[in-house]
């Protein structure tokens, strides 16, 4: 591949100040099981190339599905004309230091490849998980699934790039869902598809897999038994899985360079967020420090550059609870004037890289589990989002979750169903009180965050302790 890409970098014959090539190949498998029986059961393999030039200050991009030197010239062509004529109503004027020359490689851990497992006995172990989870007749439904992707990316550019990033990912889900009556109560690991990871089939097959699925199973029973989440204003402890979406939709999003800037405005949303607050906005209270850091060995979106060649570091977007940094790409850092990460991220090769989140992940504090719950004389206890609403500026939020427990007098006790919450951005991360130590830190990802025009679905990841909120509204969802 590197052959044809320099080549083809050396005989592009445009008069562009800039030129890029990103040529992606991925191939991909899904697997999903209900009640025992196969649905799913596909491969995909896609290859092309998104060429990217600079011309007097502006950014034109157009891909192609063959690496053939004719097509790649073609498509060179086309994003010169495109940029050329969008140069006369540039907002911002671009330059080559946007776009520096990198040099380097970075390929994903695993234990056991993704081609360990034959088809049948990846329907197996599915089919097992399933037939595990059903500890009762009252689990009406059971579903299971495992999704693989082997993603390889090359990415040249006429100043000297050349980088090579191999990732290989896992992603499981298994949930059941229980009936008595009107009454309907779902438990799955950990949220849907939480379970996304850089690695192999080690991922799933660990020696506590059985017992875990066990629990999930028994957790829907109890579900339909337990009382109805009391509406109160009380402590809110949010397990690591529940952290995900919380930083996710309250952090994330709202960070976002472009959205800040309105780019997004049509489709994704906007922020509460202002330029001017980066270095001033107090976000959160002092033990809030939130850290993008794409170098996490298996979480999720780890990668030491991103799709535009931006060398990829950890750094605090929030520290003590003081805004530092937004998640822009080094064009939106050079267009708000203020400082950013290395997140230009893209799909595929079919699509420009935009600004994105990538691990994005609360650090952990000093609080062990039981002094947390053993502090706690009023509360709940949530874990595994269920649902999530929140407004275009990511200030206003109600979030769902599947499993919850009432906390009395240092104990948790009674577990709950439908438990939700609300609250504002600000005013939520300004009552952490807690924040849960580095044994109880855990990591999870979603493959489905949605943003762009065309859309891009990219994969993010998310770690956390415990967390402990005080005074925050908690409520019950009815039936």
């Amino acid at each position: 591949m590197w052959s044809e890409l320099t080549k083809a970098i050396a005989t592009l014959d445009i008069p562009a100040d800039w030129v890029g090539i990103r040529a992606v190949k991925k191939n991909s498998s899904t697997r999903h099981v209900r009640d025992g029986l196969p649905q799913v059961n596909g491969k995909s393999s896609t290859m092309g190339a998104m060429l990217e030039v600079l011309v007097n200050g502006c950014l034109g991009y157009a891909a192609t599905n063959s690496l053939e030197m004719s097509s790649l010239q073609a498509a060179a062509q086309t994003a010169y004309k495109q940029a050329l004529a969008a140069s006369k109503w540039w907002i911002y004027p671009f330059r080559e230091s946007e776009r520096p020359k990198v040099v380097g490689e970075y390929n994903s851990p695993f234990l056991e490849p993704l081609d360990a497992l034959s088809p049948g006995e990846i329907n197996d172990l599915l089919v097992r998980i399933c037939q595990t989870l059903k500890v009762d007749d009252k689990i009406v439904q059971t579903t299971a699934n495992a999704s693989t992707t082997e993603r390889e990316t090359w990415f040249v550019s006429s100043n000297g790039s050349q980088v090579y990033q191999k990732i290989l990912s896992l992603g499981t889900h298994y949930g059941a869902i229980a009936q008595d009556g009107t009454r309907v109560q779902q438990r799955t690991n950990n949220g849907w598809q939480a379970h996304c990871y850089q690695g192999g089939w080690e991922l799933l097959r660990q020696e506590t897999l059985w017992q875990r699925v066990q629990q999930v199973g028994e957790q829907a029973i109890e579900l339909l038994a337990a009382e109805e989440c009391p509406n109160t204003r009380t402590n809110l402890v949010l397990a690591p899985d529940q952290m995900m979406l919380q930083i996710h939709e309250s952090v994330g999003h709202p960070l976002e360079i472009d959205r800040i800037l309105g780019d997004e405005r049509n489709y994704a949303g906007g922020s509460f967020v202002t330029k001017s607050d980066f270095g001033n906005l107090i976000y959160g209270s002092p033990l809030m420090n939130i850290t993008f850091d794409p170098t996490v060995p298996g979480e999720f979106a780890s990668y030491a550059f991103d799709d535009t060649g931006a060398v990829a570091t950890r750094e605090y977007v929030i520290k003590e609870g003081v805004l530092q940094r937004g998640l822009g790409s080094l064009e939106s850092q050079a267009r708000a004037g203020v400082p950013g990460v290395a997140c230009a991220r893209a799909s595929s090769w079919n699509r420009p890289a935009i600004d994105r989140m990538a691990n994005l992940n609360l650090e952990p504090g000093n609080a062990t589990f039981e002094e947390i719950i053993g502090g706690i004389e009023n509360g709940v206890y949530m874990e595994s989002n269920r649902s999530w609403s929140i407004d275009d500026r990511r200030y206003k939020f109600q979030f769902g979750c599947e499993y919850a427990k009432l906390i009395e007098n240092g104990k948790l006790t009674k577990t709950l169903r439908n438990p939700n919450y609300r609250a504002t951005t600000p005013e939520f991360w300004h009552s952490l009180i807690q924040v849960g130590d580095a044994e109880h830190w855990q990591m999870y990802g979603t493959p489905y965050c949605g943003k762009g025009e065309p859309n891009q679905a990219i994969w993010v990841g998310h770690g956390s302790p415990m967390c402990v909120f005080a005074n925050v509204e908690v409520f019950g969802g009815g039936g």
